[in-house]
């Protein structure tokens, strides 16, 4: 708490003291350890950094950002004041060449051994040996969908559990007139439409692009929209029946249609042939101004206890084999949220591709995005 100064009769003696208080506040600010963090919006259990204060002593400072593009140009630029940063796997490569990254040293972080195996492998991918990034949370891009809708429109052998579900067009063209919604995200569509049509989803061939630009122009017509954000309040109150979207944000529309008293019976598959895996992961930034507080959350976070309440928030796994069964039932059972080791051995992470294979992926959306 800043001491307070008291009132002075004399207008000279306020002015002397209140300079005196303020350069004294300004002294205790610079003294108390503190931690940055960077982190996508709402992505965090609310009370985590409060809790994290309480117990150790240092003061938090939280800033959000709800676009991928934004917090890169950021970091890449340089001086962005933050320690800690919640960065995709498939950035980390970028970071990492561009020296923006700290790498982790391991003696700090004796919770490091909570991680499960398996995710840390799939994030080796971007980061080998795992040395910059400590996995958070990680979900699924799958398919949700209105089962009831879905079922009156296509019958009961909808193949809800398959990408033909979108991809076919007569499919798609029937579920139209209750409305199909995208993720605005090249960088899990077009990978999803690669992998669909048997080619690599990380592929560097500008003649593959053709023919997944080609797929996806062919049901394009029948898209209503591309949107991140907008597809959860769509589903959860019936504006479309189904969405190529994360398993995260169709679990939102399945709580928030239940707390509005709907009756819909919402549902998310990982389509059998294989979907895109992501990992969202902690980093330390090579100019942090608090490293050492940096790596301090970073080890709180690893807590099993800890990282149980964020899965818990926020219906996404997490990356901690030991936090599993703290994990609300609801959440641990939901095979949408965790997969199952079957459904597992079938998703592919998401890749960095270089600059020029990442440009042909841009116009390809642009293309898609436009219908022309």
């Amino acid at each position: 708490m800043k001491p307070l100064c008291r009132l002075q009769l004399v207008v000279a003696s306020l002015l002397s003291l209140g300079i005196a208080c303020a350069h004294a506040a300004d002294a205790a600010d610079v003294a108390k350890p503190s931690v940055s963090i960077y982190n996508w919006y709402d992505y965090i259990a609310p009370d985590a950094t409060k809790n994290y204060q309480q117990e150790t002593g240092v003061g938090t400072v939280y800033d959000v950002f709800d676009n991928e593009n934004v917090m890169q140009s950021k970091l890449m630029a340089g001086r962005s004041g933050y320690d800690v940063v919640v960065a995709s796997s498939d950035t980390l490569p970028n970071l990492i060449k561009s020296g923006v990254l700290k790498e982790l040293d391991r003696s700090q972080l004796p919770n490091l051994p909570h991680l499960d195996p398996e995710i840390l492998a799939k994030v080796q991918r971007n980061d080998p040996g795992n040395r910059y990034a400590v996995p958070y949370l990680w979900g699924t891009t799958g398919v949700g969908y209105d089962a009831d809708k879905v079922k009156s429109l296509l019958g009961t052998d909808a193949p809800v559990n398959s990408w033909d579900l979108i991809f076919k067009e007569e499919n798609v063209a029937k579920l139209s007139q209750c409305g199909v919604a995208m993720l605005d995200s090249p960088s899990e569509i077009i990978p999803i439409a690669l992998h669909y049509l048997g080619l690599p989803y990380n592929s560097q061939n500008p003649d593959d692009y053709r023919k997944a630009e080609a797929l996806l122009l062919k049901v394009r017509p029948y898209i209503r929209y591309f949107d991140s954000s907008k597809f959860i309040s769509d589903l959860a109150n019936g504006n479309v029946c189904v969405v190529l979207g994360w398993s995260g944000g169709v679990y939102d529309a399945q709580l928030a249609s239940a707390k509005a008293g709907n009756v819909r019976n919402l549902v998310y598959s990982i389509p059998r042939e294989g979907a895109p895996v992501w990992v969202e992961n902690l980093v330390l930034l090579n100019d942090a101004p608090h490293p050492q507080q940096g790596l301090s959350f970073i080890n709180y976070m690893l807590r099993p206890e800890v990282i149980a309440q964020t899965s818990n928030y926020l219906g996404y796994p997490n990356a901690n084999k030991d936090a599993t069964e703290l994990v609300e039932q609801k959440v641990r059972d939901n095979p949408g949220v965790y997969p199952s080791a079957e459904t597992m051995a079938t998703l592919f992470p998401l890749e960095a591709l270089p600059l020029k294979a990442e440009r042909i992926r841009t116009r390809v959306w642009s293309t898609v995005k436009t219908g022309s």
